[in-house]
């Protein structure tokens, strides 16, 4: 059958020219040209006229490396390469911890969002001052390792993790849409990012391999120079890509999710079957704690980054049933711990970890309810997916308000 023909019998059926193009795109396009001819005026056509062959006008005179956004992006690569590589030669002389080295990625990142949505200007005086009485209040810590400060440095990042989504949100803050959007930002960063340093790590091969077939050890030089310079720099490059809509890590990231959700939940439960079966007990065993916390965290951040891909539709997938029965392990997990650490408090007495870890303990297990009882709602038919990301994303400035008590109570108490 002739494309075109069918493509004019069928402009008032705008299903099946849908189903027409997705099968044939390209076949769709070709056609289209000669059914546009014969209809001019036609208003449908003209829509997908539009569609099939937009293009942005603005800026097309310049090629994109020529661009402002794009020379800012590539500015504030080479300063986070340079600021990490300075940072890190001032930690080896033991002149500043070093988790300092966040400060040479994290405000650029920063600074890549408020170039592209300049915010506020209170937002803006905010976050820089935030981000200052942080880097000052941390290198007043003195450089030992009690438990206090460790916990300092521990939820430094999750402090600065939260002010950076202030400043991708910036004057929407307040808007679930944005905070959604700032979580899918992290899950298709960390895919990007993860390709972009595996392309660097084979480099790093090649390049050291290179060298030593001509008599040159140059591992030490190359990993300080280069490899730290780059790690940095590519953070604020893979964000950039990614806040330009990338099409890569957005297309991948729904299908990682699918993936490991189950595999996630599989995996979790043969593991707490087996722990169980050869008599551990988080309740008497430290290291067992600290590993069911990290499977809890494991847990939270796998099944809010399958929240966040599972798009806005109101029907119901396999998906939904498993990250609903991964909300519940979750859940499960987070309850004995909690148990176990109220248990080591009243029989050992108080640690700044214990407290710590009790705190974040019950943060979680709240979100998780909140979750669940969202996630129940919207099985039952009674809410849609809306809910669910909401009970996310509200929940998000708890997680920096305690990351940032903890970070600059925490070694003034203890």
């Amino acid at each position: 059958m002739d494309t075109g023909n069918s493509i004019i019998e069928n402009m008032v059926n705008p299903r099946e020219l849908e189903r027409m193009f997705r099968k044939d795109p390209e076949g769709f396009k070709k056609a289209f040209s000669d059914a546009w001819r014969q209809n001019p005026d036609s208003q449908v056509l003209a829509v997908w006229h539009e569609r099939l062959y937009f293009q942005e006008t603005t800026g097309t005179d310049k090629a994109p490396w020529l661009r402002k956004d794009f020379l800012i992006m590539g500015l504030l690569a080479i300063l986070a390469g340079v600021s990490t590589r300075i940072l890190l030669a001032l930690c080896e002389q033991q002149a500043i911890a070093p988790i300092n080295l966040v400060f040479g990625i994290v405000p650029f990142i920063a600074a890549c969002f408020v170039y592209k949505n300049t915010p506020k200007k209170n937002i803006l005086c905010t976050l820089a001052a935030l981000f200052l009485i942080a880097g000052i209040y941390l290198n007043m810590l003195p450089l030992e390792h009690k438990d206090s400060i460790i916990l300092a440095y521990m939820h430094l990042p999750v402090f600065l993790w939260v002010l950076l989504g202030l400043a991708f949100t910036g004057n929407e803050y307040g808007l679930g849409s944005r905070r959604l959007a700032y979580l899918k930002f992290n899950g298709e960063f960390l895919i990007l990012y993860a390709s972009m340093a595996a392309s660097e790590m084979l480099l790093t091969a090649l390049t050291m391999q290179l060298f030593r077939f001509i008599g040159m050890d140059i591992e030490e030089f190359y990993f300080k120079n280069v490899v730290v310079f780059g790690a940095a720099a590519l953070a604020v490059v893979a964000a950039y890509l990614v806040s330009r809509n990338l099409k890569l890590a957005k297309n991948i990231a729904p299908y990682i999710a699918k993936i490991f959700s189950p595999l996630v939940l599989a995996t979790l439960l043969v593991y707490l079957i087996t722990a169980i079966l050869v008599g551990k007990n988080p309740f008497l065993d430290r290291d067992f704690l600290l590993v069911f916390n990290g499977i809890l965290l494991s847990v939270l951040a796998v099944t809010i980054f399958s929240i966040t891909e599972s798009g806005t539709g109101e029907k119901k997938t396999i998906s939904d049933y498993i990250n609903f029965a991964l909300i519940v392990l979750a859940l499960i997990i987070d309850s004995v711990a909690l148990s176990a650490i109220l248990f080591r408090l009243s029989s050992y007495g108080i640690t700044p970890n214990r407290v710590a870890v009790l705190g974040v303990n019950i943060l979680i297990w709240a979100n998780l309810i909140w979750v669940m009882l969202s996630y129940m709602r919207f099985l039952r038919n009674k809410t849609g997916t809306s809910t669910i990301q909401e009970a996310v994303t509200k929940y998000l400035p708890v997680y920096g308000i305690w990351a940032a008590f903890v970070t600059f109570t925490f070694p003034l108490i203890f």
